[in-house]
């Protein structure tokens, strides 16, 4: 894995990974991770990182006036036209 040298500063060296991602390492020769690591590259333009979409939620939607009066006939109408119907059917016997 050979990594190419990008920057080197007091504090840390960035480095180029063979798969095009970036190393980073503190004075020490020890790797920085995390928030740290993305601080740094975020600091040198290297990355760009994108703000985390917030979850959207869904739009309740309120029946209105006229439809809670529609699905509350519905069913009563229903019933009515099942009556109707056995009225006029002749009974079999």
């Amino acid at each position: 894995m050979a990594m190419k040298l990008v920057k080197k500063t007091a504090d840390y060296s960035i480095f180029k990974r063979s798969d095009d991602r970036y190393a980073v390492k503190d004075a020490n020769k020890n790797a920085v991770n995390g928030e740290e690591k993305v601080k740094i590259l975020l600091a040198e333009d290297l990355i760009k990182v994108a703000a985390a979409a917030a979850p959207e939620e869904a739009p309740v939607e309120e029946e209105t006036a006229e439809e809670a009066e529609a699905a509350a006939e519905e069913p009563e109408a229903a019933k009515e036209e099942s009556e109707a119907a056995e009225e006029e059917a002749p009974e079999e016997e």
